[in-house]
């Protein structure tokens, strides 16, 4: 499960990536869930669905739609919360503590420890449409697509940091180098984060300080 620690650090990268956006993205009216649907029906094309024809779950775009959606869902929670990333994270860390993952939706119960993995991502995709969505659903969805909770928060924090970074070193007026030392940025990163301990306090500060190393000057 995710600890405290990890949901407070994901919730402040998220924020301080949508400020950079839009400063005023608490109240701009953004579609977060809608972008959640969005990305959990392209996870269901990942995970394969047409039974007229031969089909091969593809479990790595799987894993990264999950990240995708992870971004969306965390900024809608703290536009719940008005901006509080304490309260967010208090609120989150409440859910995944439910001793059951029960989801009511149109007057049905749904239980998605019983549920395949395409049931549950149509589930996600549906609450999403509904302008909701559930974190232990999530989680479940996160576990069937062979990731655990610290692998979640390291792709998560590694794909944030590496888009600030890329920001920060020219991405946006095209000077920035994608390819260092005859590696892609994202090669980089998977090797940076290999070298770290997920319980640092500072791990994103840390993700950023490996990148900034082996970035050539």
């Amino acid at each position: 499960m995710l600890s405290q620690q990890q949901l407070a650090t994901m919730l402040s990268l998220q924020n301080k990536m949508n400020t950079k956006v839009n400063p005023q993205w608490l109240t701009a009216g953004y579609g977060y869930l809608r972008a959640a649907m969005v990305e959990s029906v392209e996870a269901i094309d990942h995970h394969g669905w047409k039974w007229w024809k031969a089909q091969k779950k593809d479990l790595p775009q799987l894993q990264m739609e999950l990240v995708d959606i992870w971004h969306f869902a965390l900024s809608a929670s703290i536009i719940d919360y008005k901006g509080n990333i304490q309260a967010t994270a208090n609120a989150l860390s409440a859910q995944l503590a439910q001793s059951q993952t029960q989801v009511n939706f149109d007057g049905t119960d749904y239980f998605p420890d019983k549920q395949s993995l395409l049931d549950n991502l149509e589930l996600m995709a549906g609450l999403c449409a509904a302008k909701r969505f559930s974190v232990p659903l999530f989680m479940r969805i996160v576990t069937q697509c062979e990731m655990t909770s610290d692998s979640l928060f390291q792709q998560y924090v590694g794909k944030n940091v590496l888009n600030f970074f890329r920001q920060d070193n020219g991405y946006k007026e095209g000077t920035y180098e994608k390819i260092w030392a005859g590696k892609e940025d994202n090669e980089h990163l998977v090797e940076v984060l290999s070298t770290l301990n997920i319980e640092a306090a500072d791990y994103s500060e840390l993700v950023y300080a490996g990148l900034a190393q082996r970035y050539p000057a």
